[in-house]
């Protein structure tokens, strides 16, 4: 497991130039690993969710996979993959970065932060982008309510899953 332990390092500044310069955050690869093992359970548990509201015919007017097989010019399987690399690779990642950082104690608590500020950048971002209007406003508010519910969830359940996992502490280290 060597070969797990190489370490990223990225400065953090301080913006008034003063206090902790010099100081330089480590990071362990091995997190990020961590993180996307986390981002594919909660990306698991959240595609659940939006297959058995199909299945249901619950809010049919709000097909993800569908927009995104649209915005890619592709097809629904090409939409399903892009889906689950968004939800392991980046987004498992960035919560492994930033976890030190979000609010809350516990690791389920800053994951439902994490996939609280994931479904505030769906809704300013892609949801405009795929003609949903700003906070899916074109597709009715129970949209909305709903994909903060499924996204709050996704983060638990990334935030739960990358605690199990055990991850390495964030060390700060002088330069």
């Amino acid at each position: 497991m060597q070969f797990l332990q190489k370490k990223f390092r990225t400065r953090r500044g301080n913006p008034a130039g003063r206090g902790d310069e010099g100081m330089e955050q480590i990071m362990v690869r091995a997190n990020y690993l961590k993180g996307m093992v986390g981002g594919l359970a909660g990306t698991v548990a959240l595609s659940t969710f939006m297959v058995m509201k199909d299945m249901m015919g619950i809010m049919p007017q709000f097909d993800m996979v569908g927009m995104l097989a649209t915005m890619l010019g592709g097809s629904r399987t090409a939409a399903w993959i892009m889906h689950f690399l968004i939800g392991t690779v980046v987004w498992g990642a960035l919560f492994a970065w930033l976890d030190p950082y979000l609010p809350g104690g516990q690791h389920w608590l800053r994951g439902t932060w994490f996939g609280i500020g994931a479904w505030a950048l769906m809704m300013i971002l892609v949801m405009p982008m795929a003609g949903a209007g700003l906070f899916a406003a074109n597709l009715g508010m129970m949209v909305t309510a709903a994909t903060l519910m499924l996204h709050a969830m996704y983060g638990a359940v990334l935030g739960s899953v990358y605690a199990a996992e055990r991850p390495d502490p964030v060390h700060q280290l002088p330069a």
